[in-house]
């Protein structure tokens, strides 16, 4: 046996590995089947940041990146502690939670004390909102709370259930404005998601040039429907959804006026070519010496056939 012989034996043989594929992502549904979450669980954990997901490149909505669903089943207590952070209650199970009547719980939110997460209309086409149980835990936990869990309501607060507050639309828009922006960091879509908040005349006087309103309405994030439109359950939901209070109006028209100027300097919104104007058209480049014929060609040819040369130009 040649020593080349023994020398190319001993070498250890390596065998290439074959490329990894790339996982495609998945769909809402899917990706709450695959962290055993029901489809309002997983939108909610969306919605406070627990799952990340990103744009579908096709243009079908959101996805979830397999590597998402592995970090979020890695973290510990998964899937109780994801499940709890996420889960949502009503009115009568909130005021068990936190040791206080309903009535109590329900001057608290009125207040803007504890912030709705989520609403709902029942068949009654009444709003039910729910609470994060996590965070009502949280509010009877502090001791600074102590007082208005056991004792008389302040003197103030009562002043503002007798004059009719009820902040708990408004707290919610808040939160669902966050999360629209949390979402994108284009600036036409977190102008669109901050006009979505108000009526369309308060967005007309702040965006006057009709071009720049129907670019921004291509990015108007889309809308839970609550029945068929001009329903009264739907105009329940537009009142929800539409600022009312005139300080929350103010500071949203300010913020869009600052989003409108941001978007503006990244891209202007398209427009229509004026009728009259014509696209200037790119000059021919010239055609090789090699390519416009012998120098011997006949006369008669070249002016025969210059019409169809120009023409390939």
């Amino acid at each position: 046996m040649s020593g080349n012989t023994i020398t190319q034996s001993a070498l250890p043989t390596t065998t290439p590995r074959p490329a990894q594929a790339v996982r495609p992502a998945l769909t809402p549904s899917h990706a709450a089947r695959e962290l055993g979450l029901k489809r309002g669980e997983f939108d909610l954990a969306v919605r406070l940041g627990c799952i990340r997901t990103l744009p579908d490149e096709g243009g079908g909505g959101r996805r979830v990146a397999r590597t998402e669903i592995d970090r979020v089943r890695s973290e510990t207590g998964f899937p109780d502690v994801l499940r709890e952070r996420v889960k949502a209650v009503g009115t009568a199970e909130g005021a068990a939670l936190m040791g206080v009547s309903a009535a109590r719980f329900t001057r608290f939110a009125r207040l803007g004390l504890i912030a709705p997460v989520k609403w709902y209309l029942n068949r009654y086409r009444a709003v039910v909102w729910l609470y994060l149980a996590e965070e009502l835990r949280q509010f009877a936990a502090s001791e600074d709370n102590a007082r208005l869990l056991r004792g008389r309501t302040p003197e103030g607060l009562r002043a503002q259930l007798d004059a009719g507050v009820d902040l708990r639309a408004r707290n919610w828009r808040g939160r669902h404005v966050g999360f629209l922006l949390r979402q994108t960091e284009d600036p036409w879509a977190r102008a669109a998601a901050v006009a979505s908040l108000l009526d369309p005349v308060q967005v007309a006087e702040i965006i006057e040039d009709p071009y720049e309103r129907a670019y921004l309405n291509r990015f108007h994030p889309d809308q839970t429907a609550h029945g068929a439109p001009d329903s009264p359950a739907a105009h329940v939901a537009v009142r929800i959804m539409t600022a009312q209070d005139p300080d929350e109006i103010s500071w949203l028209r300010s913020d869009l006026a600052n989003a409108i100027e941001e978007a503006r300097e990244h891209r202007p919104a398209p427009r229509p070519t004026p009728r009259g104007a014509e696209t200037p058209r790119a000059r021919p480049k010239p055609r090789p010496v090699e390519e416009q014929g012998s120098v011997e060609e006949p006369e008669r040819s070249r002016r025969r056939f210059g019409w169809l040369r120009r023409r390939n130009l």
